[in-house]
């Protein structure tokens, strides 16, 4: 029982991670209809510049109390983040919105290599350790042996407030109503007074804003950064949006949450099952497993997917 409460709270953890990350996929497959495969490395850009924003404070203001510098840092990897996915979208895919499918998809995949060896230029090849900014003592679950840290309720709860925030934002502003008139048609909605260039620019930008949130989570969970961080959890996070339904902002969430507690589950208990051998060493399959079975199975996911027909 302490074994499958451990590994739910795991997998929660990191399904929150997924999540935020699998929201940018969605939000910018259901306006567009393309695959950003550089969100990922958007990610590792938020992460890395996080790292640097809290080596300058410590060095600078080393009276901040820890807490403060984390939230200071991940405010100034957002905008980083923001303006790097602006820039991406202006140049890398704005050209290609009336290209063939396949055009943009390897223009992400071209980014994405841009990204990690920029990235491995300025920072270096090797793993950075990231400073542990918020509590990490455990803290046992109701005497079941189960143990949950400061720092993973934190994750989990700032990813509830991020995702709610964004769902409010999406369906009671002005700018969420543009994004979904713009998702339906960006034609009629640039008749009716709607920039589709704007909204387009501004869903990269929040999705990227969300993917520096993650990038900084994933940094503190882990405890280290590093320029090809961001490759595995991009996929996994697309992943997740599959199997949520794709263009579903509310499928990503529950696709986030439940591929990260099959991860953790099927992690755990087949570990232990093959003393190893498997379940620890190459949990990613369970991810790529659970696309497989999702495309064949039921391609438009558990809460389908919500992309107008644009015919």
């Amino acid at each position: 029982m302490d074994i499958f409460i451990q590994q739910l709270v795991n997998g929660l953890v990191l399904g929150s991670i997924y999540a935020l990350i699998a929201l940018g996929y969605t939000m910018v497959y259901g306006i567009l209809g393309i695959i950003n495969f550089a969100h990922g490395d958007v990610l590792m850009v938020g992460a890395l510049t996080a790292l640097s924003s809290i080596l300058m404070l410590q060095h600078y203001m080393p009276g901040l109390p820890q807490w403060l510098t984390l939230v200071i840092a991940t405010l100034i990897a957002m905008p980083v983040c923001a303006a790097l996915s602006y820039g991406i979208e202006r140049i890398a895919y704005r050209p290609l919105r009336n290209a063939p499918r396949l055009a943009p998809l390897i223009t992400a995949i071209g980014v994405s290599v841009i990204l990690q060896t920029l990235a491995m230029i300025i920072w270096s090849r090797n793993p950075m350790i990231f400073p542990t900014l918020l509590p990490s003592s455990p803290i046992d679950i109701f005497d079941t042996g189960a143990v949950i840290t400061g720092k993973e309720i934190m994750i989990i709860i700032m990813s509830l407030v991020v995702m709610v925030g964004l769902l409010l934002l999406v369906n009671k502003t002005k700018l969420g109503r543009a994004m979904r008139a713009t998702a339906e048609s960006p034609r009629v909605a640039g008749l009716m007074g709607v920039n589709p260039n704007f909204v387009i620019s501004a869903t990269f930008m929040i999705g990227a804003a969300l993917a520096a949130v993650a990038g900084v989570m994933m940094a503190t969970n882990y405890g280290n950064a590093h320029f090809y961080m961001g490759f595995i959890p991009g996929l996994k996070a697309f992943t997740a949006a599959v199997l949520g339904g794709i263009g579903n902002l509310a499928g990503a969430m529950v696709g986030g949450i439940l591929l990260g507690l099959i991860e953790a589950l099927g992690a755990g208990y087949i570990g232990d099952l093959t003393n190893d051998i498997f379940g620890s060493n190459y949990q990613d399959v369970f991810a790529f497993i659970v696309l497989i079975i999702v495309l064949v199975f039921r391609p438009s996911g558990i809460m389908g997917e919500r992309v107008a027909d644009r015919a």
